[in-house]
């Protein structure tokens, strides 16, 4: 039988052809193998890195206030608030809201309760609102569902079942108003529960200046008071 001479040191030096032959195959194979896995694993590498990016661009980006991460120190914008600013924030949870610092300093409460993916949710629902090219309002219908509604969401919302159900069947086509629902109950979530809390809170008392909770004021009336003698008097009520 001939012997082929083979100048690689994981052969034989002498050996048979067929042998040899076999041997170069499998290391083929074997290579080819490896570099098959190397790809699959960067192509997974560089899905997850997609999805990760995807899930962190409307956490960068929320409305009206920076979304800050509860490790990270929040603004101190809000300190700078003048006093009398600050109470009229106490005259309704839609004044708190319409002011640009009174959604920072109630993201500041809301980040001491761990819940700030409440306000976090209806911010983003606005600025969803507001959009109007039917590509981005598909991204970000996308990014929203991911980050605040599915079963293993960063940041999930407290909804019930069938509001998710609605959801999760527009994702497909989703359009201007398919979060209404879930941000009406976020939204009624907050005034009830969140907001008095909120005025109450060390974070609002400083920026009050106060060291109690804010009293809810209203305007006093004058009233006649009659005498027993037909002397009229004027009381404060």
């Amino acid at each position: 039988m001939k012997t082929f001479v083979f100048l690689f040191p994981q052969f034989k030096f002498c050996a048979p052809k067929e042998e040899v032959y076999f041997k170069m195959l499998g290391e083929t194979e074997l290579r080819t193998s490896r570099m098959k896995d190397s790809n699959s694993r960067n192509k997974d590498k560089e899905k997850d890195k997609d999805k990760k990016s995807r899930l962190s661009l409307l956490l960068a980006k929320s409305g009206s206030h920076e979304n800050v991460s509860p490790e990270k120190k929040p603004s101190a914008k809000s300190n700078n608030v003048p006093p009398e600013e600050a109470l009229r924030w106490s005259d309704s949870f839609e004044d708190l809201l319409g002011h640009p610092d009174g959604v920072e300093a109630f993201t500041k409460f809301l980040r001491t309760e761990f819940s700030e993916e409440n306000i976090e949710f209806w911010l983003a629902c606005e600025d969803y609102k507001s959009t109007e090219s039917a590509t981005k309002l598909l991204s970000k219908a996308k990014q929203m569902y991911a980050i605040f509604i599915d079963s293993e969401a960063p940041k999930e919302i407290n909804i019930d079942h069938s509001t998710k159900q609605a959801i999760e069947k527009n994702m497909a086509h989703p359009t201007q108003t398919c979060f209404d629902t879930a941000q009406t109950k976020i939204y009624a979530l907050m005034k009830k529960d969140c907001y008095p809390r909120f005025l109450t809170s060390d974070i609002y008392l400083m920026l009050t200046k106060r060291k109690g909770p804010v009293a809810m004021t209203r305007r006093r009336s004058r009233s006649f008071v009659f005498s027993e003698r037909g002397e009229t008097t004027t009381a404060w009520l």
